[in-house]
């Protein structure tokens, strides 16, 4: 007995010694994520909380905020047409340009999929717009492309059908900008291509050894084993959509008649142009907020339609 507690004591000791080895070891860890968690709580935690603040006061950069508690909120909800403008004209365009880039990039991912000569040079061709896509090099091209006397006019004259000014047209700005997304459907594609690339070729090969065609044989095969791909990419695009500006602010400024006033473009103007920084801040918050629950509503619908192998 006297010898088993002799033994314990050592045991002990080694496991102290461990102890104190393993301190220097939790301390080096945090001392290498340090970076990102300073620029964490300086770049991203602390001007949110800054923000949150800013949204329930009036502070027009010139003079101290000035608590005013939920006025900007109640403004933005009851005495703002420009904000149900903005909300309009933003969820228009998430609505129809995700689901267009989405299918546009499963359609070109599944060209690319193919195995022909040459098509690593299609692949970086195809993706080389989703760089350049979203620059304001490319938005002026865009606006001159599609304006009165652009070239898309001349090619309908060509045709002979008469051509109208596509970006100055309320009717059709919007979709001007539409357009311009689906240019940069270069991300999901690759996320695609990637998915066409790991799906097993038994099954494939199985539906048709029994007859299936290949309209099928995606449908009922491909399709549902790329829908993990397909949440993550609509996820993804529509919070990129959301946060749309270079293009509206670029090719038409909101105009015409606020017919493409994005809500980020609107968000610039009331913090950069009528400096009302407090206003601005609030429709920050907002737009988190309502990302916020259609990315919840997003991943609570998924458990009816994305499939995950078992």
């Amino acid at each position: 007995m006297t010898r088993m507690a002799a033994q314990s004591v050592p045991k002990a000791r080694k496991a102290k010694a461990a102890a104190s080895r393993q301190l220097p070891e939790s301390i080096w860890g945090y001392i290498l994520i340090s970076p990102w968690l300073i620029g964490f709580l300086t770049l991203t935690l602390w001007p949110m909380l800054q923000s949150l603040y800013l949204s329930f006061t009036y502070y027009d950069l010139l003079s101290s905020p000035s608590w005013t508690g939920l006025a900007n909120y109640k403004e933005m909800f009851t005495d703002s047409p420009d904000f149900r403008t903005s909300i309009r004209v933003t969820f228009t365009y998430v609505l129809l340009g995700v689901p267009l880039k989405l299918v546009v990039a499963l359609l070109i991912a599944l060209l690319l999929s193919k195995s022909i000569r040459g098509m690593p040079l299609f692949r970086a061709v195809f993706y080389l717009p989703s760089l350049i896509g979203g620059s304001v090099a490319i938005a002026m091209v865009w606006r001159d492309i599609f304006g009165n006397n652009g070239i898309f006019n001349k090619l309908l004259a060509a045709a002979g059908i008469r051509g109208m000014d596509w970006i100055n047209d309320p009717s059709t700005s919007l979709y001007t900008l539409i357009l311009l997304a689906l240019w940069q459907f270069g991300s999901a594609m690759v996320i695609f291509l990637a998915g066409l690339k790991q799906l097993p070729r038994e099954l494939s090969e199985a539906a048709s050894v029994d007859g299936a065609s290949a309209f099928r044989t995606f449908f009922r095969i491909k399709l549902p084993m790329l829908t993990p791909l397909i949440l993550f990419n609509i996820v993804m695009q529509t919070i990129y959509s959301f946060q749309m500006f270079t293009q509206a602010y670029v090719v038409t400024d909101g105009g015409p008649m606020n017919s493409t006033l994005v809500y980020a473009l609107y968000l610039f103007r009331e913090a950069f142009s009528y400096f009302d920084m407090g206003y601005a801040s609030a429709l920050a918050w907002v737009l988190l907020l309502i990302v916020a629950v259609i990315t919840g509503l997003l991943f609570g619908s998924s458990k009816k339609w994305v499939h995950y192998e078992s």
